[in-house]
């Protein structure tokens, strides 16, 4: 069995370090919260102070990280992963960054003997509880192959969608559609009630309808018509993804229409304090400006 070291315990990444202890894998784990792995090693997990020391215990090390800047810092300081792996060690970026920053790490691992790769993953806090991630992969094949085990024992849908760095644009992709589908969908619904619609009608109809979309399933019954607000996945979240996916737009020159429209609402959503609510919460700014409500 692989011995596996996991860098990132935040609301993704404890969830997801616990299924790989469920599967069996020896788990050396470290995070700037004591608390977070100590609560993992009351799971089984061993502890490590650096990320240099997670290196050194490890076949393969996971980062589920916030940024890119603290990605960077994880791996490159003086007591980061790199200066403590070995060659032929497998490093898996879990963290959502975009492709040129993931690109500018690889050199760096190769010349050590390391495997590079990126994986983001799509599925929220309740997909990583279940072990149901949806996990896209950027990377050589055969370095994929040997490290599938890991990637099981987080995931259910495994994507290998091309080299590295292909992993992170195919989940800018995704999560841009999800941030211009959430505003959508939140200046419709509020028009409707506006018009005399009835919230629930709507759901129904629109659900069977060609309107129909991940953000109506899953953020209208649970969060809209509750007025339950309580991430899910966090308006600072969506708007860093809607970031990446405008400096990538940048990058390949590329206008994004659509996106940065959408970045431009959920920055809003931040400065009227809404940042660490769900993305769902993004109607209250329509609601807020028409005296309106679309609840149960």
């Amino acid at each position: 069995m692989m011995k596996v070291g996991f860098i990132g315990i935040g609301a993704m990444g404890m969830p997801m370090a616990k299924n790989l202890l469920k599967a069996g894998f020896d788990l050396t784990v470290s995070d700037v919260s004591e608390e977070a792995v100590a609560q993992l090693v009351d799971a089984g997990a061993k502890a490590a102070d650096t990320p240099k020391e997670v290196a050194l215990a490890s076949d393969v090390v996971i980062t589920m990280l916030p940024n890119f800047q603290i990605v960077q810092s994880v791996m490159l300081g003086e007591s980061g992963v790199l200066a403590g792996a070995e060659k032929g060690m497998t490093v898996i970026d879990m963290s959502s960054v975009s492709p040129t920053q993931t690109r500018q790490l690889v050199p760096r691992a190769e010349k050590l003997g390391v495997n590079y790769l990126d994986a983001p993953v799509s599925g929220g806090v309740a997909g990583a509880e279940k072990g149901t991630l949806t996990i896209m992969v950027g990377g050589p094949a055969e370095v994929i192959e040997k490290i599938m085990p890991v990637l099981k024992a987080m995931g259910k849908k495994i994507y290998h969608v091309g080299d590295v760095g292909a992993g992170d644009a195919m989940k800018i992709v995704n999560n841009l559609l999800l941030g211009i589908n959430m505003a959508a969908l939140s200046e419709a619904l509020v028009l409707g009630v506006k018009a005399g619609l009835d919230p629930q009608m709507m759901r129904d109809i629109i659900g069977s309808s060609s309107g129909g979309s991940y953000a109506l399933e899953a953020k209208m019954p649970n969060f809209i018509l509750k007025g339950n607000f309580e991430p899910g996945f966090a308006i600072d979240l969506q708007y860093k993804d809607l970031e990446l996916a405008s400096q990538t737009g940048k990058d390949l020159g590329m206008p994004l229409f659509m996106g940065n429209l959408a970045q431009q609402i959920f920055e809003q959503a931040r400065a009227t304090g809404l940042g660490n609510r769900d993305i769902s919460a993004v109607i209250q700014l329509w609601e807020n400006l028409t005296n309106t409500q679309v609840r149960e």
